[in-house]
């Protein structure tokens, strides 16, 4: 068995692992108890499993452990905001109730925040095109629109 260190959510951790090509999203939910990213398809197509690695969105169900390195940094829903502290994103979805059954709801918080980190302003049509391939199957899409519209007013 081998160990891998990451840091996720700002602290230095060490997973032991057999396969060093698991997937993260493994890591982060069967090891380190993280159930903000889920696993949706297994597939990088709906979004459900995304994470921050150094700022940027990544698909955590097809990003091996073994392409990530001690320093970068992971960022899951868990360490984007705190219960008492949330990010303007994960505000502004609780704000216009934009969860239905919730299911996508981490990869649409986590996409809009990297989004709106290099887009303070974002058009609604621009915030369509990022969520694009961030699959909602309750259909809240105008209200999670919404909430990404309020969250870069909060900017």
């Amino acid at each position: 068995m081998a160990k891998k260190q990451l840091t996720v959510n700002g602290k230095r951790v060490t997973i032991d692992i057999d396969d060093p090509d698991m997937p993260l999203l493994y890591a982060l939910r069967d090891n380190l108890a993280l159930h903000g990213p889920r696993f949706g398809c297994g597939l990088a197509q709906c979004g459900s499993c995304t994470v921050h690695v150094d700022g940027k969105s990544v698909r955590s169900c097809v990003t091996p452990l073994s392409s990530l390195n001690a320093n970068q940094k992971v960022v899951t829903l868990e360490g984007l905001g705190t219960p008492n502290k949330p990010h303007p994103v994960q505000q502004a979805f609780i704000d216009e109730q934009a969860a239905q059954c919730g299911y996508c709801i981490n990869g649409m918080i986590m996409e809009s925040a990297a989004f709106l980190a290099s887009n303070k302003k974002p058009s609604d049509a621009q915030i369509r095109q990022a969520l694009a391939n961030n699959l909602c199957r309750c259909g809240t899409h105008d209200r999670i629109v919404k909430a990404v519209k309020r969250a870069s007013s909060m900017a």
